[in-house]
């Protein structure tokens, strides 16, 4: 049980104004409520969490027939450019960060083929690594 002391040990100031200091301006309750937020003590742990559970493709290895396929499709776009066929080209993309990647679509009309830097440059400046095409198709629209 408290004692008489207890009680009443704040009496004489419990009624007195709230001191605002003359030479520091008063802090927001935004700021003042900014103190007791909880801070990160691991700071990137949870983006590295996220980005080891992050998915990635890993690139097919494609068969000698897949592959004389793709080069058949990449004479005959030779032999077409300038005429403004469109192709879809589905390849792989290498992840920066991590192995594995993910396989993109990117249609587009052909402007070169470059064998010895082995890419593909399409009118829209896109470079397509050669190797790491997996489809030729004809789109549909021109």
């Amino acid at each position: 049980m408290a004692s008489e002391y207890e009680k009443h040990r704040y009496d004489d100031i419990i009624d007195l104004p709230h001191h605002r200091s003359s030479v520091h301006p008063h802090m927001s309750m935004h700021d003042r409520a900014g103190q007791f937020s909880p801070f990160a003590a691991l700071t990137g742990h949870e983006d590295a969490i996220n980005e080891t559970a992050r998915y990635t493709d890993s690139q097919i290895e494609l068969s000698d027939e897949v592959k004389a396929k793709i080069n058949e499709q990449l004479r005959e776009a030779c032999r077409n450019i300038g005429s403004g066929e469109k192709l879809s080209f589905t390849y792989f993309v290498p992840d920066e960060r991590k192995n594995g990647g993910a396989y993109v679509e990117h249609s587009g009309s052909v402007k070169k083929i470059d064998t010895i830097e082995g890419i593909v440059l399409l009118t829209d400046r896109t470079a397509i690594p050669i190797n790491r095409i997996i489809n030729i198709e004809e789109c549909d629209y021109n």
